[in-house]
Formats: structure tokens, C-alpha cells, sequence
């Protein structure tokens, strides 16, 4: 089912308000049963959740200094059918654009920096093109996702290395946590002929043996991505499919050993819209994998030894181009209890290898050294991290931050952190045939944040200050699009994120100011942007969200505003692009003890807009899934 805009939405309207009648047609009994339900059957929210990647032990969300956010399990059901990439663009501070639906060439921003200064892990795992910089979020399903984590800022540098100056995204596969054995069948269906099967196997036993399965497959038959009098104009659907599957197995030896192993594989074809070829597409491959052994010496002490191996696979089947980027990754990460907070430390060397034609210089090397501090008490919060990298192309760099909070009561603290951070070139960046120069510096950033955040039992609010000075900022303006580094830039800007919880109603929201500028010298240049936007980062940016949850019920209602932007720095009209706003409903449903209903409905109001000029967006879709679980 193709639908576009000019087209009449009913029959897509009733199909949806259908499926999410039998949402409302339990609301009632359901209610009914909560009058008689005990505490243990109520639906339980748990705002202060428990988040790794903020300081690589495990700390509640109320005690880390960088603003972090945690998408688990429960919240990750209303995504069904879609990508990590549409997940994480929801979430407060972020920003993107696309060329079109799945699978096709998008970035995303978070607080001003673009996806090449955002890590990407997997498991614990570095995933990323070493050609573009960015990972490609757009082709990680949804269903082979157990958990997300976000960290906010620059700390993550002192503690990942490089390509963590803005922040760090964590993919958590599922099976990590599995708690008994089972098995689930889903189906689902959506918009442009939409198809999604799969299924999962968990196994569990006495001997500490966990073991967890799953396949997928995705296909859409998508829409047309481009507008009408553009280069790339043609007038056909866009298409997408992937095959997922993901595996983890882990055995606990004794109390102290454990060792396990994971992974996430994906393997996708594109089309995409090119002005010179009707039928061009793209074969991917993407993925990560890890092996691990943990030794907990002493209660609260451990000591990690983890290999990871990742693909970032790319094949224009047009231009008969390969980018094949490999990365090879050996760490071994210490925790050690103190007698107050806890101390961390770890060696870590990564191989980057690119199997390109494109190229001369396809591999380097980093070995890196870190040390880490970690307090979190009903009084005092703290971080420390120091970070020394040797990377083969560009030599030793040392990154550092320090942050402190002060609980003023149970409720509330304020607090605030310093972090300088780094990005190396891309190879895109420095290979003269992609208009790179090979003597490009790294990019540098000085990160200064404060906070306040007022926490209870019903609801978590935070507000967050921040300024970063980016120098050796790497770009290529108009009109050569030669890169080259701009000196520097400036991105300042306030977050407010509010969660509450009362009784069985969820709301809240999140609001982002940003003013993220060019401030180099142009002086030596003919033209000057100093004092211009940076590309696709909007001055406002907010969401608000309502919802109703029960223990088979779980049904929410948001509303996205995105302010005007520009796609370019010269900042003209032609790289403007307008301001939008999108409501989205979505809504799980226990049907029984075994089977189990997804719907999300998106764009409800058919806006037209555009996240950069020349390509189209959806009007209103749709996908629901049914899910029958053995246990």
C-alpha cells in the first residue's frame, strides 16, 4: 500500500483507528482490573534507571554529572519495524535530515555536533564508517535492540578516545540479559507495502548458561525521495530491505568468572534516487561482534578482557564502488572499589582498516591508556577521567574532564563539568580525491556544563547549560568544497527534559535552545560565513509527550517541533528549510499471556516539510506488529 499526499488518508485512517480500537475497546476493563489488582501486578516506571556508558561502571541516571538518557526495553516496542536512527532522533537534543525513507543517506546532530564527532558503540564495540566518519544508524533494526544508551557531551572523550567529542550513543543487543527461556514469532505490516517477520529463542539454565537467538527480515517498497525540478529527480519508489539476525551466549563459570560472546549482523539493499540512473542502489553490511572474560576479584572489583571486531560495508552498485571499513578492537578494563568511590582503568588498541580503490592510505592504529573516578553518594557526585592516545597517523593526544555535583536535599543538586575533546580526520577528510587535504589537524573542543535537576518518586527534571568552543573545525563550504579546517566554532545552548509519572499517566517533554556558529578568521578568504549557522542544527527544537500504561497496556501521543534551518553555511535562501511539526500516536497491548500487539501511526496531520531541499518526506504511515511468545 503506497500512499501520498494529494491521495485520500481514509482508508489508511480507518485501517489504523481499527487496530488501535482494540486499545480502546480494553481501556475500560482493564481499568476495572486495576481496582482489584495487587502491587506486584501494577505497572512499575522506573525513572532513576541505571546507565554504563555515562562513566563505564554502572551508575543511576540521578548520580552521573553528564546528562544521559536511557531507552529501554519497554520504550523500544513503539519503535517496531523502524531503525536505531529513528529512535534516537526523537530524543531530546538531536537533530537530522535524510535523502528519502530507510536505508538511505541521512546525518544526525546532537547539540550541535554532527554524527563523525558522536561514537557509535555496539556492545561495547566501535561501529562506524572510517571513509565518512558517522555509523549508520539508519540500517540497525529496532527488533535485534535490547537497550539504548545515550551520554550528552564531551566527557565521553576522556573515557571512549576519539570521535566522542559530542557524545556517545551505546547499542545494547539483546540477550545480555536473559532471564528464562522462551520463544516469540512477530508479524508485522505497514505503509508502502511494509513487511516485517521474525523470530527469537532465549535459553536459560542451572549452570549459568544464558543463549539468545534472532532473525528478521524488513521490506518496504517506500516512496519517491525526490522532489520534482532537482538534479536527482526520478519519479519512482525508493525501496529498502535487510536481512538482521543477532546472537549472545554467556556462562557463568563460578561467582567470580564469567565470559560470554555477541552479535549484530545486518545485511541491506537500497534504492535511491540519482539524476543520471533510474535504478540506483547499494548493497550494505553492517555489524558488530565481541567475545569477552570477566573476573570479579573482590565485591565491587572486577577486571574485564573484551575483542571486538565491526563492518561498516557499503557497495554502490552504479558507480561500482566498495567502501569496506574493518575495526579490530582489544581492551582490558579494570574497576576497583576504593574506600570512597569507585576507581576505573583500562588499555585499549584499535585497528581502523578501510578496503577501498579509493584510496591510498586504508589503515591506522590508536593505543590508548585511561584512568577514571567515579563517586556517587546521597551528598556529593563526582567524575574524573584522564585519557592518553597515541594514533599512528596524528601522533599523542591527551583529553581530560572533571565534573562535580552537590545534593542540596534528597530532591535536588546542582552541578558542572569541563571536558576537552578531540576528533581525528576521516579518510574522506584527508584523501585529495574526496577534495580532502592530507594536512588536516585534528579537530579540539573545550566543553563547559552546569545543570540543576530535581528528582522525586513521581518525576525527573533537568536543566542543563552548556558552551563549546570547537577549533581546527574540519568543513567543506561552498563553492569548492574543499575541506579544510575553519578554525573554530561556537555552540551554546539549554536543555530541559521532564518525565513524570502519576499513577498509571505518563507526560513530559524535552526543549533545546541552540545557537551553534562559525566563528573562524576568514580574513585570508574571499568569502566569509563568520557569525553563520552551522548546517541543519535548529535554534528550537522541543517535544511533548502524554501517556496511559497499565500492566497489558501501554498507549502515548507525542508532539516534535522542529524550528527553521539552514543546509548550508552560506546561509541563503535556497539552503533554507522551513520549520515542521509531527504528532505520532503508538500503543502496545497485551491480548493475552502469548500474544502481544504493536501499532504506531506517524505524521497523523499529513504535514508536508522537508529536512533538506531536494528530497521529499512521508506523509501519514503506519506499521503494527503481532508478537506470539511460548515460554
Amino acid at each position: 500500500m503506497v500512499l501520498s499526499r494529494s491521495s485520500s488518508t481514509t482508508s489508511l485512517r480507518l485501517c489504523i483507528l481499527s487496530a488501535l480500537g482494540v486499545f480502546a475497546v480494553n481501556v475500560t476493563a482493564a481499568t476495572t482490573d486495576v481496582t482489584v489488582a495487587d502491587d506486584n501486578e501494577l505497572p512499575q516506571v522506573e525513572l532513576d534507571k541505571i546507565v554504563v556508558t555515562a562513566t563505564r561502571t554502572p551508575t543511576k541516571l540521578s548520580n552521573t554529572i553528564a546528562q544521559a538518557r536511557v531507552i529501554d526495553e519497554q520504550e523500544l516496542k513503539r519503535y517496531q519495524g523502524q531503525s536505531a536512527l529513528e529512535i534516537v532522533t526523537r530524543q531530546p537534543g538531536f537533530s537530522h535530515y535524510s535523502n528519502g525513507g530507510m536505508g538511505t543517506a541521512n546525518n544526525f546532530y546532537l547539540r550541535g555536533y554532527d554524527s563523525k564527532q558522536i561514537l557509535v558503540l555496539i556492545d561495547g564495540i566501535r561501529y562506524s564508517s572510517a571513509s565518512l566518519g558517522g555509523a549508520a544508524l539508519n540500517l540497525l533494526p529496532a527488533d535485534q535492540i535490547d537497550r539504548i544508551e545515550i551520554l550528552y557531551g564531551a566527557s565521553g572523550s576522556s573515557i571512549y578516545g576519539a570521535d566522542a567529542m559530542g557524545g556517545v550513543i551505546q547499542i545494547f543487543t539483546k540477550g545480555n540479559n536473559v532471564k528464562k527461556s522462551g520463544a516469540s514469532v512477530t508479524l508485522g505490516a505497514g505503509s508502502h507495502d511494509q513487511y516485517t517477520y521474525g523470530t527469537s529463542a532465549q535459553f536459560t539454565n542451572d549452570t549459568g548458561t544464558t543463549i539468545s537467538l534472532g532473525a528478521s527480515r524488513n521490506q518496504i517498497k517506500g516512496f519517491n525521495a525526490t522532489l520534482p525540478n532537482t538534479s536527482k529527480y526520478n519519479k519512482d519508489n525508493d525501496g529498502f530491505s535487510s536481512n538482521n539476525f543477532s546472537i549472545a551466549l554467556n556462562q557463568r563459570i563460578n561467582e567470580q568468572w564469567l565470559a560470554g560472546a555477541s552479535a549484530l549482523y545486518s545485511k541491506s539493499n537500497t534504492n535511491f534516487d540519482d539524476g543520471n540512473f533510474k535504478d540506483a542502489q547499494a548493497d550494505q553490511e553492517n555489524g558488530a561482534a565481541q567475545a569477552f572474560v570477566d573476573w570479579r576479584y573482590l565485591p565491587g572489583s572486577s577486571l574485564k578482557l573484551q575483542y571486538g571486531h565491526s563492518i561498516d560495508k557499503s557497495d554502490n552498485l552504479v558507480y561500482q564502488s566498495i567502501y569496506n571499513t574493518k575495526q579490530d578492537q582489544i581492551s582490558l578494563i579494570g574497576q576497583h572499589k576504593l574506600p570512597v568511590g569507585q576507581g576505573i582503568y583500562g588499555l585499549e588498541y584499535l585497528n581502523q582498516g578501510l578496503d577501498s580503490s579509493a584510496y591510498s592510505i586504508d589503515d591506522r592504529n590508536v593505543k590508548s591508556a585511561f584512568l577514571g573516578y567515579v563517586l556517587a553518594n546521597n551528598q556529593f557526585d563526582a567524575q574524573a577521567n584522564l585519557r592518553f592516545d597515541d594514533n599512528s597517523q596524528y601522533g599523542n593526544k591527551t583529553t581530560y574532564n572533571l565534573g562535580g555535583a552537590y545534593h542540596l536535599n534528597p530532591n535536588f543538586r546542582l552541578g558542572a563539568s569541563y571536558a576537552k575533546g578531540f576528533r581525528a580526520p576521516t579518510f574522506n577528510d584527508i584523501y585529495p580525491g574526496f577534495s580532502g587535504d592530507p594536512d588536516l589537524k585534528p579537530e579540539t573542543s573545550d566543553n563547559y556544563e552546569a545543570f540543576m535537576e530535581y528528582n522525586t518518586l513521581f518525576q525527573t527534571t533537568r536543566l542543563t547549560g552548556y558552551h563549546n568552543k570547537v577549533d581546527d573545525l574540519i568543513a567543506s563550504p561552498a563553492p569548492t568544497y574543499q575541506t579544510l579546517n575553519i578554525n573554530d566554532a561556537k555552540i551554546n545552548g539549554i536543555s530541559l527534559t521532564s518525565d513524570w509519572v502519576l499513577d498509571n499517566y505518563l507526560f513530559g517533554g524535552s526543549y533545546d535552545y541552540q545557537r551553534a556558529k562559525d566563528n573562524s578568521d576568514y580574513s585570508s578568504r574571499a568569502d566569509d560565513y563568520n557569525g553563520n549557522s552551522l548546517p541543519y542544527r535548529p535554534e528550537h527544537k522541543g517535544l511533548v509527550y502524554a501517556g496511559y500504561r497499565l500492566p497489558s497496556l501501554d498507549l502515548r501521543a507525542e508532539y516534535q517541533y522542529v524550528d527553521d534551518y539552514y543546509s548550508g553555511i552560506a546561509n541563503t535562501d535556497a539552503q533554507s528549510v522551513d520549520s515542521y511539526g509531527l504528532f505520532n500516536i503508538s500503543g502496545n497491548y497485551q491480548l493475552s499471556d502469548n500474544l502481544s500487539m504493536t501499532a504506531r501511526l506517524n505524521n497523523i496531520a499529513n504535514k508536508k516539510y522537508i529536512t533538506t531541499p531536494g528530497y521529499d518526506t512521508d506523509g501519514t504511515n503506519f506499521f503494527t506488529s503481532l508478537t506470539y511468545s511460548w515460554f
